[in-house]
Formats: structure tokens, sequence, C-alpha cells
């Protein structure tokens, strides 16, 4: 299927590794340019050395400085879609946290996406025509062990697209919000380790209990999970708006996941 996103402009959060580059790589094979956004310089060049249709700012999308780097970079070219993607707060439990992890998890999952959509709604609006695809966890259906400010705060991201959503439907503009589930990707790596120091299990015997909790009883593949992102960023999912999808593998077991 051509996907119509040949020569369109995307904005892409988190592009140098796990979901975000999964998600520029399927862009960029399907004759896309991307504005490709992480912290870390060197990995930003390493993407970008792999097609001519990437452009980079190195930036922390929780920080405010990031924002006007990103809408300089973007200047006044029309973006057709945003992938609003960065990493979540540190795995704990809720009895561990402080008031202090409370409001760094807000910054880190919440704020700034607010700013960023705030930011590049209105041209988007004025074209008639955009696609913000957010991606969340599958904990905005069912809780996450040992993740609570990430259950938390990821639902309050899913308020105010869902809330958004309904405000602005008539205006061409389309929010939906991905969550994965349990996916062979660094931040998994990291709450695997986190896991086996709490439990002092194996770390290979918690990836396998966190593989048994699906259907298909293995980890997803970010590719697998990029291809989904770009349907929803194209012209096809006009009538999707203010939904959220989770990917998988049968993780969630309620009728509504």
């Amino acid at each position: 299927m051509n996907l119509q996103l040949n020569n369109k402009l995307f904005l892409v959060g988190g592009a140098t590794s796990g979901f975000g580059k999964a998600i520029t790589e399927l862009l960029v094979a399907e004759g896309a340019h991307v504005i490709a956004v992480a912290r870390t310089e060197s990995k930003l060049k390493d993407l970008q050395n792999k097609s001519p249709n990437i452009e980079t700012v190195a930036a922390d999308l929780s920080e405010e400085s990031a924002l006007k780097k990103v809408l300089d970079q973007i200047g006044d070219s029309v973006l057709t879609g945003a992938v609003i993607n960065s990493g979540g707060p540190p795995a704990m439990p809720a009895m561990k946290t402080r008031l202090r992890d409370w409001d760094d998890a807000y910054k880190t999952v919440v704020r700034w996406k607010i700013a960023l959509t705030q930011a590049l709604l209105p041209k988007m609006m004025e074209e008639g025509y955009g696609r913000l695809l957010y991606i969340e966890s599958v904990s905005t259906k069912q809780p996450v062990e040992n993740l609570v400010l990430s259950n938390a705060m990821r639902l309050a991201v899913t308020g105010y697209v869902k809330t958004l959503s309904q405000e602005i439907g008539d205006s061409g503009v389309t929010l939906n919000i991905l969550g994965p589930g349990y996916h062979a990707t660094q931040r998994m790596e990291n709450l695997f380790a986190k896991n086996s120091e709490l439990k002092g299990v194996l770390e290979e015997d918690i990836r396998k209990t966190f593989s048994d909790q699906t259907a298909v009883k293995q980890l997803g593949n970010p590719k697998d999970f990029a291809s989904l992102a770009l349907w929803l960023l194209s012209p096809y999912s006009r009538y999707i708006t203010g939904q959220t999808i989770t990917v998988d593998g049968g993780l969630v077991k309620g009728t509504m996941g």
C-alpha cells in the first residue's frame, strides 16, 4: 500500500532508539522527510548518515529550551505530522516514591507534550490537516508493575489527548495514542534490570516472565509497531481520532484493551 507520505515532513521525538528510531527509518523508506529529535548528538549523526531526508535536532524534549530549537528547525515548512515520543520516568513502586519524583515525572511525561502540541497545532489547523501521534504505554489500559509514575502520568496524557481531539474534531487534525506493551527496546532492558535487582532474580528469568504474560509469548518488534504508527500518520487514518490503541501481543486482558 502506498501510504502517501512521499515528500511529507514529520517530526519524530526519541528518534535514535526504540520506537522513535523504527518509525523514523520506516518514514524515510516511504519517501518522507523527518526532523529527528534526540538528546545524543553522536547518535543523531549516525541516523542522519542513513538518509539525506533526515534533519536532526539535539535536544531533551522535556526541557523548555528544546521547544524553540524544534520550532526553529521546522521554520516555515508545512509539518504533516509529529510523533510525540520520549523516555519515561524511573521504575519504582508507589510506596517508594517521594513528591519530588512526582514533580519530575509530570515534567518528563506530561508537561512538554502539552507545550509541543500547543505550539504545533495552530498551523496544522490553518492547513486543515495534521497527524499527532503520542507514544505512551500499555499502562494506559493496564498498570505495569513497579512503574507507578508512568502508570499515573500517562493516563494524564490520555485524558488530554481525548479531550483535545473532541474539541478540534472537525479541523482535519487527528490525535491518537499508541500504547506499546513489552517490546525489545532498551527501555525494557532497563526495566528487566530494575526488576532483577528488586526481586533478586536473574534478568533472563524476568524477561521470560514478561514474555509469558502476553498471549503470543514473546516480546514485540519495534519495526512491527512502527508499521501501525505510519498508517496512523497517513491520510488513510482520517476517521480515527482520540483513540488509545495498545500494541501488546495480547498483554491487556480487559475487553477494552
